[in-house]
């Protein structure tokens, strides 16, 4: 069954495209306040627990795709094929902690929506911010809260080194990202796909890093492919 995980302070919402066209995959809709990528990952587990679900095509965007490997490394075995988007696997930077903060203390000083119009922006390709779709991005951040923002951001400054196990995963693997995603850029992308035997690396034309939203036909398309490769059972 395909699994859904979110990014940083999004929710079911940004997958919409992605539900309506495999309507049978499961979200994980929120991670609470869990402050860890590994609690992040049991709760995910625990989603497919809770449907009778032994193993998942997991598709992880953005902090997502972090949860993912997490998944993984807490049970390889049910990870039948794994997509890694818009994501990295670089450990935390010398001043990585010091940007976070500097956003957090937007939030702390001018209110949340000031963070969210901050942050949001550049995450997405030019021209596509008078949208609906950008809106409907918007408030499902802002339906977050500081506090939710706080708890994954020190999950992120937490973060679990995992490039190691890139060249353990033997599952077929979508390594995707937008051509102009500058959070995550393609040169990212071809990193880690070199890392994984066999993986499949997808950049998406004219897309940024809410690639799923900006871009659902080729998003669509990509899982399609993906899901139709043989994979164990």
């Amino acid at each position: 069954m395909l699994m859904f995980l979110p990014g940083l302070i999004c929710d079911g919402r940004i997958f919409a495209s992605q539900i309506s066209a495999f309507p049978d995959a499961l979200v994980v809709n929120s991670y609470g306040m869990a402050d860890s990528l590994v609690e992040m990952a049991r709760i995910a587990w625990a989603e497919a627990d809770e449907h009778g679900v032994q193993q998942l095509d997991v598709f992880g965007h953005s902090m997502g795709g972090r949860v993912a490997m997490e998944m993984f490394r807490l049970a390889p075995h049910r990870v039948r094929r794994i997509a890694l988007v818009s994501t990295g696997i670089h450990p935390v930077a010398p001043n990585e902690a010091a940007k976070r903060g500097q956003l957090q203390k937007i939030g702390y000083e001018s209110g949340f929506a000031a963070l969210v119009d901050a942050w949001l922006p550049p995450l997405v390709a030019e021209g596509r911010h008078a949208t609906p779709e950008y809106a409907m991005m918007r408030n499902m951040c802002l339906s977050k809260g500081q506090a939710m923002f706080d708890a994954q951001i020190k999950a992120l400054l937490g973060r679990p080194p995992f490039e190691d196990l890139l060249a353990r995963l033997r599952c077929p693997a979508l390594v995707m990202t937008g051509e102009l995603d500058a959070w995550a850029p393609p040169s990212q992308h071809e990193a880690i796909a070199k890392q994984i035997p066999g993986s499949q690396l997808v950049v998406v034309e004219g897309a940024g890093h809410m690639i799923q939203v900006e871009a659902p036909d080729a998003v669509n398309a990509a899982i399609a492919r993906w899901l139709d490769a043989p994979a164990d059972t």
